[in-house]
């Protein structure tokens, strides 16, 4: 394909992620199998123009006047690329397979496109967030808001414990030309460029579970939750089981599993349930997995027996933006109200599966506040049973390295809520508040 090619297909996946509700890299796949003809350089090529587009969308489209697919890729010639307008002109001149000529608006406003935005553009945020932004971080409400949805995320993977030691691990990855970092904050973690991410799939690493992709972050918070060896743990909204995996790996919940060892993960949707049969196999953990019902149906035989629950629950995916930027603008404040109801209800079902003495664990990959504080601050106001349980308390844990104990309880400043940012942490957004059942 032509460079002109490449930019009129990312015009057409724009398009199509800005009048649909399908992730980009979704978007992505089905147009690489709706047109065959393109290789896979076109096809990367493609993708790297469309995330750059999406993560500036909001300054793009505030200097072009437009958030059509077009608008977008021809402000991001000029603002991102620094092309000037004859060089434009060249690739958007209606030849072949490539854009249409530029019009006189689209030439006006690229010679004015270069101004410096206002700060509210600059942060990228939706406008609903940016006085939560402001409330929750202060000052640096607008290096935060950059850094998670201007910056590209790395690809960070977590050693599975049940396999081996993270350097026999990355001797695996050696053997396919992979060599990765170590991440500063989970001892099990490794961390390599995002571009790798198409890639993974194919390692001998991966295929045989020495590796899972999982944020550090997520690493950080399956760490903090204090999942043993011999313990009954829940994880209660399972998804596709990412979190199962980490807690399963710390509980040793292999084919040697130790006595009394239970992991039971839980969710409410077939589908994401069904996919992680797979992934268990693969990685060598044994689970029981369970569809429940929307209100806790199916977990009549649970309740007051877990030492540990794990709510990983559903959220706006805030902290995820700079992975999945598209959902900067798909997110509404209704969403995040409707979101914040749903989570307080979950987790008041999964705290009644929590025995005495055992920990209850409710995480967001989210930014937001009403997500985060406001529902752990509702939870202990109306569930008094159950008290705030210190970060500091578990800052031992064998998964964290010495230089986690220390920006971590730094970040939680003594108290029992963590959250985590790319500006604070280089990681994902994600929260976590810890409690303790009392009686």
């Amino acid at each position: 394909m032509t460079p002109a090619a490449r930019l009129a297909a990312a015009i057409e996946v724009l398009d199509a992620i800005g009048g649909g509700s399908a992730p980009a890299e979704e978007v992505l796949r089905a147009w690489g199998r709706a047109h065959r003809f393109a290789g896979s350089k076109d096809r990367r090529a493609i993708a790297e123009r469309v995330y750059a587009v999406l993560r500036a969308r909001t300054r793009l489209a505030w200097a072009m006047g437009g958030e059509s697919g077009r608008a977008l890729v021809i402000g991001a010639l000029r603002l991102q690329d620094g092309l000037d307008l004859d060089r434009m002109e060249a690739l958007a001149d209606g030849q072949g397979y490539g854009p249409a000529p530029l019009t006189e608006d689209e030439r006006q406003r690229l010679r004015i496109a270069l101004q410096p935005p206002p700060d509210w553009i600059a942060a990228g945020l939706p406008a609903f967030a940016i006085p939560m932004f402001q409330t929750r971080f202060g000052l640096e409400w607008l290096p935060e808001a950059q850094a998670l949805t201007g910056a590209r995320a790395p690809l960070d993977l977590r050693v599975n414990a049940l396999r081996g030691g993270v350097d026999q691990a990355m001797s695996l990855l050696a053997i396919d030309g992979v060599e990765p970092g170590r991440t500063p904050y989970s001892a099990w973690g490794l961390r390599l460029p995002a571009d790798l991410a198409a890639d993974v799939t194919r390692w001998r690493a991966f295929q045989t579970g020495w590796v899972e992709v999982q944020d550090e972050a997520s690493q950080i918070a399956a760490a903090l939750a204090g999942a043993r060896p011999g313990m009954t743990v829940v994880d209660y909204c399972a998804g596709g089981g990412g979190k199962t995996l980490a807690l399963g790996a710390a509980m040793r919940a292999g084919a040697e599993a130790s006595p009394g060892a239970r992991l039971i993960a839980l969710d409410v949707n077939p589908k994401r349930l069904d996919a992680m049969a797979p992934r268990l196999a693969r990685a060598g953990v044994r689970a029981e997995v369970r569809r429940i019902g929307s209100e806790g149906q199916g977990t009549e035989d649970l309740p007051n027996l877990a030492d540990l629950v794990f709510v990983d629950a559903p959220c706006s995916g805030s902290g995820t933006w700079r992975r999945h930027p598209e959902g900067t603008w798909r997110v509404t404040a209704e969403t995040v109200e409707r979101l914040a109801r749903q989570q307080l209800s979950i987790l008041a079902q999964a705290s009644a599966l929590v025995k005495p003495g055992g920990r209850l664990a409710y995480a967001t990959c989210s930014v937001l506040p009403a997500e985060n504080e406001a529902v752990a601050a509702a939870f202990e106001l109306n569930h008094p049973q159950f008290r705030p349980w210190p970060i500091a308390r578990v800052l031992d844990a064998p998964d964290l390295t010495d230089a986690a104990r220390i920006r971590l309880a730094e970040l939680a400043g003594g108290g029992s809520r963590l959250q985590l940012t790319p500006h604070q942490s280089g990681t994902d957004g994600f929260f976590l508040a810890l409690f303790e059942r009392t009686a």
